[in-house]
């Protein structure tokens, strides 16, 4: 039918010479993989039809081995899903683990909200996930610092509150991971200026005992393993290899 059109309109004397290649990349099956993940959440993903990709399994055994990882595969090859099923596995197997998740917009974290919600209901866990922020309500902010165990916040957010570090000891004590979504936007000054921050936010971190592993994820990054040793100063195992289906493509 492409091909019909394409005929169709290089047939038509104003778009004659305008097309000159026609690069068609074919379509692909999804590779999946079968990994031992803790009943409540294989229960919760079986129920719900979902099955991991390759790609998400080697992020969830990288991350399992104590390793930082960057997922750098394609928008809607289930970044969000690769990173959030070892972080959840690993609250679910320590009640006093916890996570931030920093994202550059509001919005995202919003979103982000909404889904770790779902598979808390899901799986009949207790994530106690909130978003904080400016927005925050200050009656809020308190219950928040003393119950969440996944916080969802912004860079510019965590540099404000850190001379406060004091009030986020039980958060930072028990650090599990960090992540750092849609990090492409973390570039030019403003990267330097994260990757700063980054530096001094891990070591108030470290004062307090906590140990956290570090997962980065964008679709849009070049050069993904020098881009994570310059954001965060440490090394990062890549995913990069996206095993979801694609459908054939024609540019």
């Amino acid at each position: 039918m492409l091909a019909d059109l394409l005929a169709e309109l290089q047939r038509e004397a104003w778009y004659r010479g305008q097309l000159t290649h026609v690069e068609t990349l074919p379509s692909a099956p999804a590779g999946y993989a079968s990994i031992q993940l803790h009943p409540l959440l294989a229960s919760y993903l079986e129920r719900n039809g979902i099955r991991l990709y390759r790609h998400q399994a080697e992020a969830i055994e990288a991350f399992r081995s104590g390793r930082d990882v960057i997922i750098t595969t394609p928008t809607a090859s289930g970044k969000t899903l690769a990173f959030n099923i070892p972080i959840l596995e690993a609250l679910i197997e320590d009640d006093a683990a916890s996570a931030i998740y920093v994202y550059p917009l509001k919005a995202l974290a919003n979103d982000q909200l909404g889904k770790l919600k779902a598979i808390e209901a899901g799986c009949g866990i207790e994530l106690s996930p909130h978003t904080y922020d400016g927005d925050t309500p200050a009656g809020a902010r308190g219950r928040i610092k003393r119950t969440a165990r996944i916080v969802m916040t912004n860079v510019h957010a965590l540099h404000q509150y850190l001379p406060w570090h004091h009030q986020w000891a039980r958060i930072f004590s028990n650090l599990n991971a960090i992540v750092l979504d849609e990090a492409h936007r973390y570039r030019g000054v403003f990267g330097a200026n994260v990757s700063l921050f980054l530096r001094r936010f891990l070591r108030i971190v470290k004062h307090y005992g906590g140990s956290p592993r570090i997962i980065i994820s964008s679709a849009g990054i070049a050069n993904p393993i020098e881009f994570a040793q310059a954001l965060t100063g440490r090394e990062a195992v890549l995913i990069d290899h996206d095993s979801s289906s694609r459908g054939e493509k024609s540019f």
